[in-house]
């Protein structure tokens, strides 16, 4: 029997769409849905199934979209609402789903709910977390919980109140314990499904819900907010209440047809604690993390992925694979420089900035070869935009050109995540690389000198180039890899992965020395040309007996 309709998120690969950065149809140097529209060719000829993008509502970018004035529009910046639909119906033409950002948490300080609290709207704070500060007078927060993004996760208003906001002040966090808010974002969801939106990835997907009483943290160091160090009891993270609100957005996506989808960015501590996000009533995918900061060395990623098969099957879900986003160090410069031998926590996010020089040539051979073996594991696969360009972070970004609220908050001390956010380069022209439809427009944030070599155009006309070897990737990948079944793991050298799946395998070498490959097997593509009997290092193969 062929497989359902309804099951092509279980083994989809989604390209994240930034829009602000991916190409801009207008001119004016900043991404936007006319430009997403003319190069949906191009994704359709990448061969990806679905497209996720980043938040494309009215906002006043304190947080490039991350604060949300108005659910239900475009940001002007982007488009209209008609540019939108056009969009949809026009990337279902090209056999391509969309997925659209949802942000629950917060959120602008300029939506019309806050703008209510700030005013004399009765009950309009309760849909915030406003509360009286402590100390003499109210002047200190009113705990001692810190934002992402650097500095008191709380701001004070005119009459002496406070406001929580774990990331920006300009993004106040809802209070999920108002039935107004749960109602609210359940008619968001079906606005956008009854317009054809396929499905959300959900922003902070486990920080809706906070502990009773707000209170304060009382290990050392836990007040300190980290989206990746996931600290387990934290009050403000991964509370069990977070599990009704999907229940309900669930019910939402079962009233429609073809079958809606979610995906959660859930950072928790383990892997047993993501899979409750997955359980059947509840989303129907989450990012693994934990492969996105797994060093360069076989054992870990090893134990990663069985770790993260192992739990998603707890559930009856896909695990669900991600190298790189718009939130962290490219694969290319991440993989550029010393890799521990440990699981990263902290470090792997000060890439950009560490003593260490990077080595991008190094980097690129490494993030070709996890590519492949990442679009060779089971469930789905995320490509972040300029990942299939093997383009790196630029790291030296002038200081007045950083937009990153992070660069603000942290006084000046966390460059943040501009320069995984940096345009990207489709012609080899010279800045700014057909970007922009204007030749002489100027982009939200500059582009390398160096980067022609990167672009579309010049890897198009390369037969090696990453971006050939992406395509063959996601064309072979349905004959080789889509329903191959479990991982079984092959006995190989030391600092060498290798799996069969099916009857294809896939061969990973993040050793400093070559490896035979078995005889009995063909080579049908390589992160590398010229691999033949042996894998170099930081190479890696698919095989076929």
């Amino acid at each position: 029997m062929a497989p359902a309709e309804s099951s092509w998120w279980q083994t989809a690969v989604v390209y994240q769409v930034y829009i602000r950065s991916f190409a801009d149809g207008n001119g004016d140097g900043i991404g936007d849905i006319a430009g997403l529209r003319a190069r949906l060719p191009y994704l359709a000829r990448l061969g990806v199934d679905a497209i996720w993008i980043n938040p494309w509502y009215p906002s006043p970018m304190a947080d490039a979209g991350y604060d949300v004035a108005d659910y239900r529009d475009i940001e002007p910046t982007y488009g209209t609402l008609a540019d939108a639909q056009a969009l949809i119906s026009e990337a279902h033409g090209h056999g391509i789903r969309v997925l659209l950002d949802i942000v629950p948490n917060h959120t602008s300080d300029q939506h019309a709910w806050f703008r209510a609290a700030l005013g004399d709207e009765p009950g309009a704070r309760r849909r915030y977390h406003f509360r009286a500060g402590s100390g003499p007078n109210g002047a200190a927060p009113p705990n001692n919980w810190q934002s992402v993004f650097g500095g008191p996760a709380w701001t004070r208003v005119a009459d002496g109140q406070w406001y929580l906001h774990l990331f920006a002040p300009g993004q106040p966090d809802l209070n999920w314990d108002h039935p107004e808010v749960r109602a609210e974002f359940e008619d968001i969801l079906a606005f956008w499904f009854e317009r054809g939106v396929d499905g959300f990835r959900i922003d902070v997907a486990h920080g809706l819900v906070k502990e009773s009483g707000l209170p304060d943290t009382v290990r050392p160091g836990d007040a300190e907010q980290s989206l990746v160090q996931s600290r387990e009891g934290h009050p403000a993270w991964d509370q069990d209440g977070v599990h009704d609100i999907y229940r309900g957005w669930r019910a939402v996506a079962q009233r429609f047809t073809p079958e809606r989808i979610f995906i959660a960015e859930a950072w928790v501590p383990s892997n047993e604690r993501l899979a409750r996000y997955l359980r059947p009533d509840e989303l129907h995918t989450a990012f693994q993390f934990d492969f996105l900061r797994a060093p360069w060395r076989a054992d870990v990623l090893r134990a990663v992925v069985d770790d993260a098969i192992a739990a998603a099957g707890t559930v009856g879900a896909p695990p669900t694979w991600v190298l790189s986003n718009h939130d962290v160090t490219r694969t290319v410069t991440r993989f550029a420089r010393s890799q521990p031998p440990h699981l990263i926590e902290t470090e792997w996010e000060r890439g950009r900035w560490a003593a260490e020089h990077p080595d991008h040539t190094v980097g690129r051979r490494r993030a070709r070869a996890a590519a492949l073996l990442q679009l060779a594991l089971p469930g789905t696969a995320y490509v972040y935009q300029g990942e299939e360009l093997a383009l790196e972070e630029i790291e030296d970004l002038p200081a007045e050109v950083r937009q990153d609220p992070t660069w603000v908050q942290s006084g000046f001390t966390d460059v943040g995540r501009d320069g995984c956010r940096v345009p990207l380069p489709w012609t080899a022209t010279g800045a700014p690389y057909g970007f922009a439809t204007d030749a002489d427009a100027v982009t939200w944030l500059p582009q390398p000198g160096h980067w022609d070599e990167h672009s579309v155009q010049a890897q198009d006309a390369d037969a090696d180039s990453t971006l050939n070897m992406y395509r063959a990737a996601l064309g072979l990948r349905p004959q080789l890899w889509r329903d191959a079944g479990e991982v079984k793991w092959l006995s190989a050298a030391p600092g060498v992965a290798a799996f069969e799946r099916g009857g294809a395998q896939c061969w990973v070498n993040t050793g400093d020395t070559e490896v035979e490959l078995p005889g009995t097997a063909s080579v049908i593509l390589a992160s590398a040309p010229g691999v033949g009997d042996v894998l170099p290092p930081d190479t890696a193969v698919w095989l076929r007996a």
